[in-house]
């Protein structure tokens, strides 16, 4: 998906930081080790047999990403940390319009959104690089290292265009609209399984990117009253669900485990991330989004 050329961006939406290099899931270190049973226990994947393997890890520190000079589609268009800068915004006006008009008088505010190279510190815990993007109730904020993109290409076989990207931010965007909701005070999100709440708040999330993709291409840029994005065409489209296939639960234990087993699935099957994703795209509905209703998901 394509950003329209002259819509204007603030790069001040977007921070970033640059902490410490930290060693990946496989750098042999106390913190590699910690990072690989964090993940066996938020995913249900055992990535234990990489402890100790080369795999390289994160930026160095002191790379900061440089969005100062993001200030329009154009921009957006031709670098992925502006492209970022131009999701956040077009995200902010989405969800203000769609909680206004469908949110059951829910208002919407801005989470922050941090760009971070190596690791982080977080009202959550510190994090690193290995633990991929993620929302953090506690501070509100979405937090995203750029590299992630080449590895869930290289290694999820995932979509590397820019509406699978986008895909990405907006369904940690959909946790900061559960949080918003009231949806982890309510759900015992760490609950595991494949009909368990886990699942179903993260196929809500993915259901709620699908809202924001519907109505990206619709939602102006108050500033110069053209809408943020081009109408997707099909094929980007399809990359944003073979990327939400590539990253489910199924795919991934069968990846790096060799087998699936539902029982511990905290974010659904291949076929529930792409069914709950289209959902929130051909329906464009907040109420369309109800994971927790369904009888199955």
């Amino acid at each position: 998906m394509s950003f329209n050329d002259n819509i204007q961006l603030d790069p001040s939406r977007v921070r970033t930081s640059a902490g410490r290099r930290a060693a990946g899931i496989g750098g042999g270190s106390v913190l590699g080790a910690i990072i690989v049973f964090a993940v066996a226990h938020f995913t249900g994947i055992d990535l234990s047999q990489f402890l100790g393997s080369s795999q390289p890890g994160p930026a160095p520190a002191g790379q900061t990403v440089d969005v100062s000079g993001c200030t329009s589609g154009a921009d957006a268009n031709a670098r992925v940390e502006c492209r970022m800068v131009a999701t956040a915004s077009s995200l902010d006006e989405v969800w203000r319009a769609q909680l206004a008009s469908q949110g059951g008088g829910t208002d919407y505010q801005l989470p922050d959104f941090q760009i971070f190279t190596g690791s982080v510190s977080t009202a959550c815990g510190n994090a690193t690089s290995a633990v991929g993007p993620f929302y953090c109730p506690g501070d509100s904020t979405v937090y995203l290292d750029l590299g992630f993109f080449e590895q869930m290409v290289s290694d999820y076989g995932a979509s590397g265009a820019a509406l699978a990207q986008e895909y990405v931010v907006a369904h940690e965007w959909g946790h900061h609209i559960q949080n918003l909701r009231g949806v982890f005070r309510d759900h015992n999100t760490q609950e595991r399984g494949e009909q368990g709440a886990g699942v179903r708040s993260e196929l809500q999330a993915d259901c709620y990117a699908g809202v924001w993709m519907h109505w990206a291409s619709q939602t102006a840029d108050p500033n110069t009253g053209e809408p943020f994005l081009r109408v997707p065409s099909a094929e980007e489209i399809d990359g944003a669900l073979t990327t939400a296939q590539a990253i489910g639960d199924d795919r991934l234990q069968q990846r790096y485990q060799g087998s699936t087993n539902s029982e511990s699935w905290t974010h659904g099957s291949a076929a529930q991330r792409s069914q709950w994703l289209r959902t929130g795209l051909d329906s464009g509905s907040i109420a369309a989004c109800d994971t927790w209703s369904a009888a199955r998901v």
